[in-house]
């Protein structure tokens, strides 16, 4: 997953237009957007993080490359998924 904070983006329009982008340069890409918190989250195969934040600039926005929330797949139940020793 690859993360970024767009601070300028600020309607569905903004949505829409950085969306728009990045499934014309990859079909395929999963496009998750936060516009209450201006994430916005990737998943491609074919595209790395800076050929994506490219295309969110080349569609008008300032975007900030961010750390992905870890994921918790593979925890064994009761952990928190973090990096301490709880499990």
């Amino acid at each position: 997953m690859i993360a970024f904070q767009v601070n300028d983006m600020t309607c569905g329009h903004c949505v829409g237009a950085i969306t728009k982008a990045v499934k014309e340069a990859d079909p395929q890409a999963q496009v998750a957007i936060d516009l209450a918190t201006h994430r916005v989250n990737i998943e491609s195969a074919a595209l790395g993080a800076p050929a994506l934040g490219k295309l969110i600039e080349e569609a008008g926005y300032t975007p900030t490359p961010i750390a992905a929330a870890p994921t918790t797949a593979g925890r064994p139940a009761g952990g928190c998924g973090g990096g301490c020793a709880c499990r």
